[in-house]
C-alpha cells in the first residue's frame, strides 16, 4: 500500500515535469505567435508607392472669344477680282460718272486732285489718266498737262461700282511763270470718250498753270500724287 503510493506520487511527479518542458519548449515554435518585424526606416523615394498624378481639366475659353486660329488666312476677294477682270474689257461710261476737283490738305499748294466716282452697278475701266486742260474767264489757254512716262501695267484703272478713281494734277511743279487758270477741263478716259464728254470744274482757288502735269489714276490722292514724281 505504501509502494504503490509512492510510485503515484513519482509518476504524477514526471508528467508535471513533461508538461513543464513541453510549454518551454512551445514558446517560438509553430505553436507561438510570431513578433512583427521592425519597420524600416530611412527607405529611398523609389520605394514608395507612387502617387497618381491628377490629369488637368481644359479650361473652358471665356464665351464670346475666339479661339486663336492658326494659320488662317482670310478668303481672297473673288468678287472683286471678278470686277477687275470685267473692268479691263468695258470701259466706262460719261454718263455712269461723277467728276469733280478738290484741293485737299496735305499736299503742295499747286496741286488738285480729280476724283472720278462710278455711279454704275458694273464695273469699268479707265485709262491711265484724265486729259487735263485749262481755261481763264472763259478763254482756253491752250495748256495740256502732261502725264509721267513709261506708262504699262494693267490695261485700263477699274473702277468698281461706287467707287472712286483719284488723279493728281500739279498746275505749277517748277514754280514758274504762267497764266492764271481759274477753271479745269477733265476727260476721264481719252482713250474712249470723245472731247464732248470731257467736264468743264471751276477751281475754288485759281493758280498759274507752268508745265502742269497730270497723274496716274490711283486709289487714293497721295497714291497717284507719289506718281508725279
Amino acid at each position: 500500500m505504501h509502494l504503490h503510493r509512492s510510485r503515484s506520487t513519482a509518476l504524477a511527479a514526471l508528467v508535471g515535469l513533461a508538461l513543464t518542458l513541453t510549454a518551454c519548449g512551445g514558446s517560438g515554435s509553430a505553436g507561438g505567435a510570431q513578433e512583427p518585424p521592425a519597420p524600416r526606416r530611412g527607405a529611398a523615394a523609389s520605394d514608395a508607392a507612387p502617387t497618381a498624378t491628377p490629369t488637368p481639366t481644359p479650361t473652358a475659353a471665356p464665351s464670346g472669344t475666339a479661339a486663336p486660329a492658326s494659320g488662317a488666312s482670310a478668303a481672297p476677294d473673288a468678287k472683286g477680282t471678278e470686277d477687275d477682270a470685267y473692268a479691263y474689257t468695258h470701259p466706262c461710261s460719261a454718263r455712269n460718272l461723277t467728276v469733280k476737283v478738290t484741293a485737299p490738305q496735305g499736299l503742295p499748294a499747286t496741286v488738285r486732285v480729280i476724283t472720278v466716282t462710278n455711279n454704275a452697278s458694273t464695273a469699268c475701266g479707265l485709262d491711265f489718266h484724265p486729259a487735263v486742260g485749262f481755261s481763264a474767264k472763259g478763254s482756253t489757254l491752250g495748256v495740256q498737262a502732261t502725264a509721267p512716262d513709261g506708262l504699262g501695267g494693267a490695261p485700263a484703272h477699274p473702277v468698281r461700282p461706287g467707287a472712286t478713281a483719284y488723279a493728281a494734277v500739279d498746275l505749277n511743279p517748277a514754280g514758274g511763270s504762267g497764266p492764271v487758270a481759274d477753271e479745269i477741263h477733265v476727260l476721264a478716259d481719252p482713250s474712249h470718250m470723245p472731247n464732248a464728254d470731257s467736264t468743264s470744274l471751276p477751281l475754288a482757288t485759281p493758280g498759274t498753270v507752268a508745265r502742269p502735269k497730270v497723274g496716274l489714276y490711283h486709289f487714293s490722292a497721295r497714291a497717284s500724287f507719289d506718281t508725279l514724281r
